[in-house]
């Protein structure tokens, strides 16, 4: 069997000026910060306001407990290395931050497109919403999400376990990044190249597909009947899903499946802050926060805790 010479990594970090650590540490401090309190907070809310049971919600809590995890996946090691200049993390704690970041990469990738569709089901077929989105079709929809989730960062771990690193042990990134890693081995991975463009093409195309026909179809119902406050509403709703989609999928798009030389290494973590910082912290605030149900469920804890205090 094919084992390691390495025994650790040295990750490179953000390409940014030493005099810029500073800024740049309460920059993503603040931002991951963020990003944990705002969507425990929905979580929070969906778990003590019984008027927030319902199958949208439940969908927003599962990705909001995904994208929490995301960011814990990677930002604390950056920022850990930003302040420590401690840059090395050994093979074993590589090798299962690559797997947890894929795992919830993939679970935000299935949860956007069950999102859409549950929108899809309650504006195209109201009258048959509760029948078909029931508890027990969600709690599955849910589930087939975390499973398939798993087999996927199982399957490229496993692939990435059986090849040797040899002499180069550096990781121009600020976590241990799938391709990356892929770079750094000196054994044939063009089992792993071609799973990559496969596999995870099709679990990349299929929810991208399922989310553009289910918005498709939403507009088409919604221009059967012009209404120009429907119009409004629904557009403001899709606007913002479909921003934070084109966010996450560009994204991913610019790292797996455009050629990628030296010089672009900058554009790729850039890429990549945008997909495990920038977007799990604006999920709250675009999903939730701008929402009637959220802001009341959230004026009620707030009285709620004013009261207890007093």
């Amino acid at each position: 069997m094919n084992q390691s010479s390495v025994s650790e990594f040295l990750l490179l970090g953000l390409p940014i000026r030493p005099e810029q650590q500073g800024m740049y540490y309460t920059l993503f401090l603040g931002m991951y910060l963020t990003t944990v309190l705002g969507n425990l907070l929905i979580i929070l809310l969906i778990r003590l306001d019984s008027r927030l049971h319902t199958p949208m919600y439940f969908f927003l809590s599962h990705l909001a407990f995904s994208d929490v995890s995301l960011s814990s996946v990677t930002v604390p090691k950056m920022l850990r290395n930003m302040q420590t200049q401690h840059l090395s993390i050994p093979y074993e704690g590589c090798i299962s931050q690559m797997y947890f970041f894929l795992l919830f990469v993939c679970v935000d990738n299935f949860l956007l497109a069950v999102m859409a569709y549950d929108r899809y089901v309650a504006i195209c077929h109201p009258l048959h919403y509760a029948i078909i989105m029931r508890k027990e079709p969600c709690v599955l929809l849910a589930a087939g999400s975390w499973f398939f989730s798993c087999v996927h960062a199982l399957l490229h771990t496993l692939l990435l376990s059986h090849l040797s690193f040899c002499a180069d042990n550096t990781i121009p990134h600020y976590f241990c990044e799938l391709t990356e890693l892929l770079k750094l081995t000196c054994s044939d991975d063009s089992l792993n190249e071609l799973v990559i463009l496969a596999e995870g093409g099709v679990l990349t195309l299929l929810p991208l597909s399922a989310i553009l026909g289910s918005y498709v179809c939403i507009g088409a119902t919604v221009l059967r009947v012009p209404s120009t406050k429907k119009i409004c509403k629904v557009l403001s709703t899709c606007g913002s899903h479909l921003f934070l989609v084109f966010l996450y999928y560009g994204t991913l798009a610019i790292i797996y499946f455009f050629p990628s030389s030296n010089n672009s290494q900058v554009k790729d973590v850039i890429a990549s802050v945008m997909y495990t910082v920038v977007t799990p912290m604006l999920n709250p605030f675009v999903y939730s926060l701008r929402n009637k149900d959220m802001k009341l469920a959230l004026r009620m804890l707030y009285r709620k805790v004013v009261t207890v205090s007093k």
